[in-house]
């Protein structure tokens, strides 16, 4: 049980599951107060969006991992996974991810509506077949990757709203934004990794690392702007906008940091800032929502 387990990634799950709750909180109606918006959440719905996200998560990793599994045994932090190892089949693995997949989409088209299923079959078929096969083609994948990437949180929305809005893509872009330097910092971490396995991440192209530093920092840029927008949009107020402000400078930092110095630990900090951004920056958005 722990092999199948561990072919879901549940820490990667877990981050998803949290910017899919953030999108379903803006897809819905201000009540007033807390204790009123919290008593007009329909906890059903919720719940099955939540699960079908989860499920159709779970199904993708578990996916990714069979068709990865021969790269994966040529490299050192994922040659003890369950497939390279040994320790499960291919076919089971398949079946695994497979049944979760389906079960992901039938629970949120049922549970939730049409739209939600459909996001979720994209973020799927989009990781799978095109992110995953063009990692080892060009490095190019990175970004055609941060598209289903950044999907969790129009999933949410679209359940709890039946639509997609300016909203919904704000979220969305700030996700996708984030996602390059927490992956570039990842990448120049196990480039040597991603070398053996004939994974063509930017620092495997690039060695010197001054593209990939580069990166982080322009998208650190970026994200600072695009972080704001929620304040201007009125969908948080100004703790949140000082906040965002505050948290975006401190991960453009880290990023400039890895650009001056080209180390595996200053790539590192760029990781952990990057693991303890989404979550502050959701908080103060869940704190300083208008009308609450």
């Amino acid at each position: 049980m722990r092999d199948y387990i561990e072919l879901t990634k549940p820490r990667i799950t877990w981050l998803i599951l949290m910017s899919t709750g953030i999108g379903y909180f803006f897809g819905l109606p201000g009540a007033g107060t807390w204790l009123a918006f919290l008593k007009a959440i329909p906890l059903l719905s919720l719940l099955h969006t939540i699960v079908g996200t989860g499920l159709i998560a779970s199904g993708t990793a578990a996916l990714n991992q069979w068709y990865e599994r021969e790269a994966d045994r040529h490299m050192r932090r994922t040659s003890a996974r369950p497939l390279p190892s040994g320790r499960l089949s291919a076919p089971r693995a398949l079946a695994f991810g497979a049944a979760l997949s389906v079960a992901g989409f039938v629970e949120l088209w049922l549970g939730v509506n049409l739209l939600s299923a459909a996001i979720g079959a994209f973020t799927l078929a989009s990781y799978l077949f095109l992110y995953t096969p063009m990692k080892q083609r060009t490095w190019w994948s990175t970004t055609v990757g941060a598209i289903p990437g950044a999907m969790p949180p129009m999933i949410g929305y679209a359940a709890a709203a039946g639509a997609l809005t300016r909203e919904s893509w704000v979220l969305f872009a700030i996700l996708f934004l984030w996602q390059f330097p927490h992956f570039y910092a990842i990448a120049w971490m196990y480039r040597e990794d991603y070398a053996r396995a004939g994974i063509r991440m930017l620092p495997v192209v690039e060695p010197d690392g001054r593209s990939t530093s580069r990166q982080i920092v322009l998208y650190g840029m970026a994200l600072i702007p695009v972080s704001l927008v929620p304040g201007m949009l009125g969908m948080t107020g100004r703790i949140y906008f000082v906040g965002a402000l505050l948290l975006g400078l401190w991960f453009l930092y880290s990023g400039v940091r890895v650009a001056l110095e080209r180390t595996v630990a200053r790539a590192r900090g760029v990781l952990l800032t990057s693991v303890l951004y989404l979550p502050l920056i959701y908080g103060l958005m869940l704190l300083d929502r208008p009308g609450l």
